[in-house]
Order: structure tokens, then C-alpha cells, then sequence
């Protein structure tokens, strides 16, 4: 959940490990790949945090865990033909008690269910946007007013991401939720790590990202598993490229940078998919970018539904003494479920429907 100014870098690096041998024994083949895809909508969807939560913590929290709130908003997801949520998972509240979370989490997947809406999951995010690096348990602090995602809580948590005896405990968690619902049908495909090395961590996030492809190695779920591009690092994308059964990445730029990424990371010949993106002060919108992932058949999930706690209308950066924003960056609709822009959902709506499979 982070700017890009370019990926000139990353393409190169694409290309320059092309034909490289995958490191898994269970990677999927190019054509598995695309008869998986083939065999799914024109994916498309959002990244889905609820409005009331301030992190992902807050989202799965006993304390905080709102399944009427998630149905009411994913009503409106439906109503606009929305097929995919991307959701971050938090490894503090599945250690603190894994039937609960288990439970939580098959509620929360009836919910999406109910709404035609598959899932997303993801096991690992390191961003950081306010001041704490670890997640903590129980009630989550408020809103700091003009701050972006002022309370994002990590998963697990950067301490644990730098400290290999954690790793067991990470490991168990990790094949507890695959071999759990390796096989349900409502989780569309296991994104393994969000933005590994975010954060300020650097290449100390690398070791859990190799343990977390071979730990989904272990397990084989029959969902394909992904780690998304986002960034420049040559460690990092290599171990990408090996691993991912479909490609996906991040992209927060106009519709010509979006286009060389997609055309460049065509060389993969795998399917993809755009886990993140939509910014519209950095054109980033949904009038240009949509039609572009419609055009490539290339699946689209964009930031943010209904806007609340996080405050995600703010750019990244944003600061309490800060000029307000004239244009929201995320989010679709307001606090009180009215459209932010109405002509994007006609729009989304639209491209959902004439989209066909061959």
C-alpha cells in the first residue's frame, strides 16, 4: 500500500531472471495456472478493510470483530457485481486463540458467500504508517484525525519478521489456516506476504518469505498461492519469480506506466492479477486504469470500499496539519454509504458485466 514512482527497475529484473527454475516442488505449471484462471470471472474486486476498523487487528479482534457491520458493506460490494476481497489476516489473534480466529474467519467467509464475493487471504504485511512496528491485542487505539492509517498493525509484527525463533509459532500458523481451508472453494487464491521489506525492514523480511513459499509447499492448498511485485528489490523479486503459481503486483501509477508493467510482466506467461491500486491524485483512476485491465483480461482488486477509521481518502503521508485533500486517494463510498463518485460504479459495474470468458 505504497507509491511507485516508476518499475523500470523491477521489469529489468524480471527479464533478467526469466527461465529461472522454481524453487517449489508444488509450483504450478503455466498451464495449470491459466486453466485456473479461465475458469474463474474476470476477477475483480477491492481490498477490504471494514469502516469501523483502524487496522487489521481491529477487523479480527474479539473485542472488535463485526460480522453486522461487514455484511451491511458488502452488500453494497454486490450490488455493484464486485467478485474478490483481499483481506489481511493477523497472526497475533489466531495465537492468542486459533479456534476463535478459524471461527471468525469461516464467519467472515459466509458473509462473502452470501454476497457472491470470493477471498483473498493474506498471511504477512509489513507496512507501517504510524508509529507502532507490532501489533497488539484487545481494543485499538482511535482515529488520529488527518493521519493516514494512523494505527496500521502489522502482521506478525516487525520483531517477529527479524527474529528466526518466531518462526516455528509463524509456521504453525501459516499450514493451520492452509490445511484448514485448503480446499473451500469461497478462498479464490493465498496472497503469502503483503509488501515484504516495507516498513523500513528491508532484505530482513526475505528469510520469512522463503519459509512462508515453503511452508505453503508443505501444505499444497488446491488455491493458487501468489506474493505480489511492488517493488525495486532485485532479492525479492527473484524470489517471486520462482515461487508464484500467478503473478500478481502493485500499481499506483497512470494508465501508460500501467500498461508497460503489465506488457513487461507478460513474459512470465502466467495470469495476473493487480492486487493493488487506485490513487487518484497520482491518476491512478478508475476511468482510466479500469479499462486497461478489462482490455489485458488482467484481474483488478482496488484499494478500499467504504471509508472510515483508516482514513484512507488522506494521500500516504498525510499529516494532522496538512492542507486537506481535494481529491480522495481510496475509497469508493462515504462513512454514510453514499458514492463518493457515482460514475466509477457505473463504471465498474459495466466492465463486470460485458466481461467474458472465451
Amino acid at each position: 500500500m505504497k507509491y511507485l514512482p516508476r518499475l523500470t527497475c523491477l521489469l529489468l529484473i524480471i527479464v533478467l531472471f526469466a527461465g529461472a527454475s522454481p524453487d517449489t516442488s508444488q509450483r504450478w505449471s503455466a498451464d495449470k495456472a491459466w486453466k485456473w484462471y479461465k475458469e474463474q470471472p474476470w476477477i475483480c474486486g477491492f481490498n477490504y478493510i471494514p469502516a469501523n476498523a483502524i487496522n487489521y487487528t481491529a477487523m479480527w479482534d474479539k473485542t472488535s470483530f463485526s460480522p453486522d457491520t461487514i455484511d451491511r458493506e458488502l452488500a453494497l460490494a454486490e450490488k455493484t457485481g464486485f467478485n474478490t476481497v483481499r483481506v489481511v489476516l493477523q497472526y497475533l489473534v489466531w495465537k492468542d486463540d486459533p479456534v476463535y480466529f478459524k471461527k471468525t474467519f469461516s464467519e467472515f467467509l459466509a458473509i462473502c458467500d452470501k454476497h457472491h464475493i470470493k477471498v483473498m487471504p493474506c498471511f504477512f504485511d509489513d507496512c507501517v504508517f504510524g508509529e507502532e512496528t507490532d501489533p497488539v491485542l484487545g481494543k485499538q487505539r482511535d482515529p488520529r484525525p488527518g493521519w493516514y492509517a494512523w494505527a496500521w498493525s502489522p502482521s506478525p509484527g516487525h520483531s517477529r519478521v527479524t527474529d528466526p525463533s518466531t518462526y516455528p509459532m509463524l509456521g504453525k500458523y501459516v499450514k493451520d489456516m492452509l490445511q484448514t481451508y485448503k480446499d473451500d472453494d469461497r478462498v479464490l487464491v493465498w496472497d503469502l506476504y503483503n509488501e515484504p521489506t516495507n516498513g523500513g525492514l528491508g532484505n530482513k523480511s526475505l528469510p520469512l518469505v522463503r519459509k512462508v513459499f515453503q511452508w505453503a509447499d508443505e501444505v499444497n492448498p488446491s488455491q493458487p498461492v501468489t506474493i505480489a511485485y511492488w517493488n525495486e528489490d532485485k532479492a525479492l523479486n527473484e524470489l517471486i519469480y520462482d515461487n508464484v503459481d500467478v503473478v500478481s503486483f502493485h500499481n499506483y501509477n497512470d494508465k501508460q506506466q500501467l500498461t508497460e508493467t503489465i506488457d513487461t510482466l507478460k513474459n512470465q506467461e502466467r495470469p495476473m492479477i493487480c492486487t493493488e491500486w487506485l490513487n487518484r491524485p497520482r491518476k491512478s483512476t478508475v476511468t482510466d486504469n479500469l479499462a486497461v485491465f478489462y482490455k489485458e483480461d488482467v484481474g483488478c482488486l482496488h484499494w478500499g470500499l467504504v471509508n472510515g477509521a483508516t482514513q484512507t481518502d488522506l494521500p500516504w503521508g498525510h499529516r494532522p496539519d496538512d492542507p486537506a485533500p481535494t481529491v480522495w486517494q481510496h475509497d469508493l463510498y462515504t462513512s454514510g454509504f453514499k458514492p463518493y463518485a457515482p460514475k466509477e460504479l457505473k463504471l465498474f459495474s459495466q466492465y463486470i458485466k460485458e466481461a467474458k470468458r472465451k
